[in-house]
């Protein structure tokens, strides 16, 4: 979804006008206009006010899919320290199986003598 559609459902389920919202951000109507068909682009300052005034954060007017990113990148973390700690796992198994070993290799070999 274009910013320019974004603005104007946004703007939609707040009940504003053009001119209402064009108020609040210090904008005209035609440029709240403007940037429902694409034709401009809001200025940073400009994408603050309408966030606040429209009540999303600027990533959601933008699209900025940053949360699914967030969430892929913990997932990989989580399955990442899954597979060390299982590695961790196999050698302190290992470690135990190989003193095991040690142990009854020294008891055999201290009886044989």
């Amino acid at each position: 979804m274009s910013l320019g559609d974004k603005i104007f459902d946004l703007r939609k389920k707040s009940g504003f006008s053009q001119e209402q919202l064009g108020e609040k951000v210090d904008v005209t109507r035609q440029t709240i206009s403007n940037w429902e068909l694409g034709e401009t682009l809001p200025n940073p300052e400009q994408l603050k006010l309408l966030s606040k005034t429209l009540n999303v954060s600027i990533d959601d007017l933008l699209d900025n899919d940053i949360k699914n990113i967030t969430l892929e990148k913990v997932s990989n973390t989580e399955r990442l320290a899954g597979l060390i700690i299982k590695a961790i796992k196999i050698l302190g198994l290992l470690f135990i199986i190989l003193l095991v070993i040690d142990i009854i290799s020294f008891i055999i070999f201290n009886f044989v003598k």
